[in-house]
């Protein structure tokens, strides 16, 4: 009897055992795939992060509505950097250690970027930034992306605009933000003038934390340009405005991407009349696909979404698109992150690229797009999209 007894046991032990899965087999796909998005949300441009969030938002939410990411839940971990690239090292170092994330979408400021990039490098982590345009934040690393031109491009397409279009005017005064950003698009710009014949009679640099340009404007206004270029931030672009206007200033302006954010208005008041700015994208031209997101976003938010919001939406599409083709259970977290990089690094040509909508975006060699800029102009106290368009990408 106890040898039966022992027999039936071995056999149920083994039944048991030979209907468990093997440990391969027992990986569930997990319930949410998790993706950072880097950015101003708090600080003085902080109306950027504001769009930045609430794109990105909107676009997850989308997602998820339609099933998600094979099945997978799309959570966004939001990270402040403040807008300060020392704020955004320590932001990178979280985001890239934390073993739960496996792409970032940000930052938005090129100071921002250009900190965080080596620590996505060194951690193997891809980050694709919907706003810096500084020229080097692509290159250099495997690992960084960004759907929006580069300041070298868009520098040489305002000189361009105005030599072409507002034909009366030849002599230029810059007022640059000093820091990567305001640098680079000078420096642009600079190249730009050369190229088209325009006279750079002065180039005044200024501090991000500075609330007084009256001097600055009044060593400005002795050139008598023709236009100031003003190569900064909202912040900054609104004070500037008004307080020219304050010192009897009447010359044109014209104002780069970083200026396009209702807030300038807010700061600017009846001084912007008449701006010219550019941006990387209006919905006023855009796609059906963009005028119905622009009629969800408003429905949502109460608000009108921006172009930083459009491009964030299209960034966290894109590493959706990533994560959907190239996530596998059974790997590991570095070879999760390293197919998404190595994914968006064959998106280099039209035929492979991805259509969002802000258009067509693919890749060169360093991370870089090719895209067209616009150009807005301010009128009863609105951005609209001015007249004239210069939509060829050289």
């Amino acid at each position: 009897m106890r040898n039966w007894f022992i027999g039936v046991l071995i056999v149920a032990v083994v039944s048991v055992l030979g209907c468990q899965p093997s440990n391969k087999d027992a990986r569930t796909a997990p319930s949410e795939v998790k993706v950072a998005v880097a950015g101003p949300f708090t600080g003085n441009i902080a109306a950027f992060g504001d769009m930045i969030k609430r794109g990105a938002e909107l676009k997850a939410e989308q997602i998820n509505n339609a099933g998600g990411i094979s099945g997978m839940k799309l959570v966004l971990s939001f990270e402040d950097d403040t807008g300060n690239d020392r704020e955004a090292g320590l932001v990178a170092t979280r985001i890239a250690t934390d073993r739960q994330i496996l792409a970032v979408v940000g930052h938005f400021n090129s100071s921002c970027t250009l900190s965080g990039k080596p620590i996505y490098q060194r951690n193997g982590i891809v980050a694709l930034s919907p706003g810096s345009t500084n020229v080097k934040v692509a290159e250099g690393s495997d690992w960084m992306f960004r759907n929006i031109y580069r300041d070298d491009f868009q520098g040489e397409f305002v000189a361009k605009y105005i030599k072409n279009t507002l034909k009366d005017l030849k002599t230029v005064a810059i007022f640059f933000d000093n820091d990567d950003y305001g640098r680079g698009l000078r420096d642009g710009f600079i190249v730009g003038a050369e190229k088209y014949g325009l006279e750079v009679v002065a180039s005044e640099a200024y501090d991000r934390n500075s609330t007084d340009f009256k001097a600055q404007l009044t060593s400005i206004q002795g050139k008598k340009p023709d236009v100031i270029f003003i190569s900064g931030l909202y912040t900054q672009a609104g004070l500037i405005v008004s307080q020219a206007d304050e010192v009897g200033i009447n010359t044109q302006i014209f104002g780069a991407d970083g200026v396009d954010s209702p807030e300038f208005l807010n700061k600017a008041g009846k001084a912007a009349e008449g701006m010219y700015l550019t941006t990387p994208f209006t919905f006023d031209l855009g796609s059906e696909d963009a005028k119905q997101v622009a009629v969800d976003f408003e429905s949502k938010y109460g608000v009108p979404p921006d172009t930083w919001a459009a491009l964030s939406y299209d960034a966290v599409g894109m590493i959706a698109d990533a994560i959907e083709k190239t996530y596998k259970n059974d790997g590991s977290l570095a070879d999760n992150r390293k197919a998404i990089r190595d994914y968006l690094a064959l998106i280099t040509t039209p035929a492979k690229g991805y259509t969002g909508i802000t258009g067509l975006t693919y890749f060169d060699k360093n991370g870089d797009c090719v895209k067209p800029a616009y150009v807005k102009l301010v009128k009863d106290g609105k951005f609209t999209t001015a007249p004239v368009q210069m939509l060829d990408t050289n």
